[in-house]
């Protein structure tokens, strides 16, 4: 049997770090711990950005960055970033406009409107993930 994936276990590594630094970040500013944040969409980093950028990362200085492997992991961070910038961006205007306009006044709960995010967000995402890719992949060297 194979050993579990370096690059993988690397990338999961980096998104488990940003979800736990999103809970511990907005439990601090709203002054109580809430799990919902260790699962959230949305926030500072993009976890989903930083996910697929320490994939990426990793698949380039594992296997190089002139691989067809590092291409791949590329291309499909690329769509995963792009998604998460514009068409959950969208969703989230969609779900602020509903929860102001149709379910406020009928007294509903609100849908989530944290699911977008900001070019910040984004490359906050991409310096917490390449970056911490690069650390576990030399320390695991």
């Amino acid at each position: 049997m194979t050993s579990f994936p370096q690059v993988l276990m690397t990338a999961l590594a980096v998104q488990v770090l940003c979800q736990a630094f999103k809970f511990i970040r907005y439990s601090i500013r709203d002054g109580r711990m809430n799990p919902h944040y260790l699962v959230t969409a949305g926030g500072v980093p993009s976890a989903h950005t930083a996910f697929v950028s320490a994939l990426a990362v990793a698949v380039g200085l594992r296997n190089g960055f002139a691989t067809d492997l590092f291409a791949v992991a590329f291309v499909f961070g690329a769509i995963v970033v792009y998604d998460a910038f514009r068409l959950r961006g969208h969703v989230q205007n969609h779900a602020r406009i509903i929860n102001q306009h149709v379910l406020g006044p009928l007294n509903q709960k609100p849908v989530t409107e944290m699911v977008g995010h900001s070019v910040g967000e984004i490359l906050w995402g991409v310096v917490v993930g390449g970056g911490g890719s690069a650390a576990i992949t030399l320390l695991l060297q």
